[in-house]
């Protein structure tokens, strides 16, 4: 998904060096995500609550009777038990919450590249903040005003949040597939493309989706993943037959084109 020249997007850069333009997470993704991230916080404590009254009879009333520096301290831990919650699922997760993953939308630095401890702790601790007056006031406010939808906590850290491409430009350096050709398949080795065993869902979807993007590749790199994705759907090809459909880009993309359409 290519994003219009009006919406906001962020520049990612591959380690394939293959330049990818993500649309930015607008407020209502964001709002969903924190939801669901909200609820699994919520029925952790719940349950801790719960864990907690089978050893204390009257929870409430042992917390009144804590000293105001135990009772601070208890809330400073619940405050820390949440920024590790965020903090921690964003820096080993590749920038991602469980509710982030379900809305398919991800945490960056500004310029594309994965965010790390420092800038997920900074924008994770601006939380408190953002929430103020209550509900995340100020931060929807900011996110309205700001043209990359971002919050207080990602202006100070330097991130952004976009949505992911429903394509993975990652699967293209997948091996080839090793599966052999059934009996009465029709594919024999040394066959030509329209002889092989037609293409699974898969590897359609990975052929046309590099078949879009191709004229926008660096002609190394669309040399490369073109290569990849034949010995992924040419395993039949003969020696020979490999050479000549990597001869050229054009050779290599048309042979591409021929085997997703010789779906059956």
């Amino acid at each position: 998904m290519t994003p219009s020249a009006s919406a906001p997007h962020v520049d990612v850069a591959t380690p394939e060096r293959v330049a990818l333009s993500l649309p930015v997470a607008g407020i209502g993704y964001r709002c969903l995500a924190w939801l669901v991230d909200a609820s699994l916080l919520f029925f952790f404590w719940v349950a801790l609550y719960f864990v907690i009254t089978l050893l204390v009879s009257d929870v409430l009333g042992a917390f009144q009777a804590l000293s105001g520096l135990t009772q601070t301290l208890l809330a400073v831990g619940l405050f820390a038990t949440q920024w590790l919650y965020w903090t921690l699922a964003e820096v080993f997760f590749h920038g991602q919450t469980p509710g982030k993953r379900v809305l398919r939308i991800r945490v960056v630095r500004e310029d594309g590249s994965p965010v790390g401890f420092f800038e997920s702790a900074v924008r994770n601790l601006c939380r408190a903040v953002d929430f103020l007056p209550v509900f995340y006031a100020t931060g929807c406010i900011t996110m309205l005003l700001d043209s990359r939808h971002r919050r207080l906590g990602d202006l100070l850290a330097g991130t952004v949040l976009v949505r992911e491409e429903a394509i993975d430009l990652d699967k293209y350096t997948q091996g080839p597939a090793m599966d052999a050709p059934g009996p009465g398949s029709g594919a024999a080795p040394g066959s030509g493309a329209g002889m092989q065993r037609p293409l699974d869902a898969e590897d359609v979807e990975l052929v046309l989706a590099f078949l879009a993007r191709a004229p926008g590749l660096e002609p190394e790199v669309r040399q490369r993943l073109g290569t990849r994705l034949v010995d992924r759907v040419g395993a039949a090809l003969t020696d020979e037959e490999r050479a000549r459909v990597l001869q050229s880009t054009e050779a290599t993309e048309a042979f591409l084109r021929t085997r997703a359409k010789a779906v059956h």
